[in-house]
């Protein structure tokens, strides 16, 4: 288990440059949604602004576009060339990741629809209610063979082949026991995404790792796993879910220099 705290592009540079096959197995990133340009939700009963921190603000179709092409590209360079990569996001920046998928010669393979039972109302009532978020799974290009556990996932299904609409409640207060990320995925998304894609003993790799939930992901599932997270309180707070759910203090490194590959 190897946390970074540090910039994602960098350290990608990094990565790539010592490993030019590639290192990783599997990818799950979950990047800005850039949502937060002053509009309103609910939150535990209150009206709040969307608000989630200067790393979330749009800074134009354009540039949040090219923003997405560049790390995509990098991740690209890690995966190896059997491997997956699973992006999460809203109607905010999801079509902008699947144009970049597509540019740089990703192989799409399913769009999940992450379906939540119990999403916030919509408050102005000029829209319908905000329910979902999608998943965009690809190959990391037409000559992948990627892998997919299809009789585990269609076991997981009650013994039938598994839809792409999985309904999923959001992450529970447990979860948040050491304090939230704004954007927190539930760890059986993310587990979900990973047992789909990998075998045990394989490397993931999450670039934007927020609140540690890939961590605690590849933890409960006997992976491997690479965190980046530019962000100090984020790092701090994944450092506190891995410990607690490793029960000891593990391997845990926070270089900020593209130094960190040297440890991988």
């Amino acid at each position: 288990m190897w946390l970074y705290h540090g910039n994602s592009l960098e350290l990608l540079d990094a990565i790539a440059a010592k490993y030019p096959e590639g290192r990783f197995d599997c990818i799950f990133a979950d990047p800005p949604y850039f949502l937060s340009n002053g509009g309103i939700t609910c939150h535990a009963g209150k009206m709040v602004k969307v608000d989630k921190g200067d790393w979330d603000k749009s800074r134009g179709p354009e540039l949040n576009h090219e923003f997405n092409l560049e790390w995509l590209r990098r991740c690209q360079r890690v995966l190896k060339p059997n491997g997956t990569i699973w992006v999460s996001g809203t109607l905010h920046v999801i079509f902008s990741i699947g144009y970049a998928m597509q540019q740089l010669g990703f192989k799409i393979l399913n769009d999940i629809t992450w379906e939540k039972p119990n999403p916030p109302p919509n408050l102005s009532c000029r829209y319908f209610t905000h329910s979902t978020e999608t998943v965009l799974w690809a190959a990391k290009n037409e000559k992948s063979k990627h892998c997919f556990n299809y009789d585990l996932m269609r076991q997981t299904n009650g013994g039938k082949q598994m839809k792409t609409v999985w309904t999923m409640t959001a992450p529970s207060g447990n979860e948040k026991s050491f304090g939230k990320h704004p954007t927190q995925k539930p760890v059986t998304l993310v587990e979900r995404c990973v047992l789909a894609s990998t075998n045990e003993g394989d490397f993931v790799l999450d670039p934007f790792l927020g609140g540690g939930t890939t961590a605690v992901a590849a933890i409960r599932n006997g992976r491997h796993c690479v965190g980046i997270e530019a962000d100090a309180e984020h790092i701090a707070l994944s450092v506190a879910r891995v410990r607690s759910e490793s029960r000891g203090p593990g391997n845990l490194f926070a270089p900020k220099t593209k130094d960190a590959a040297a440890i991988l």
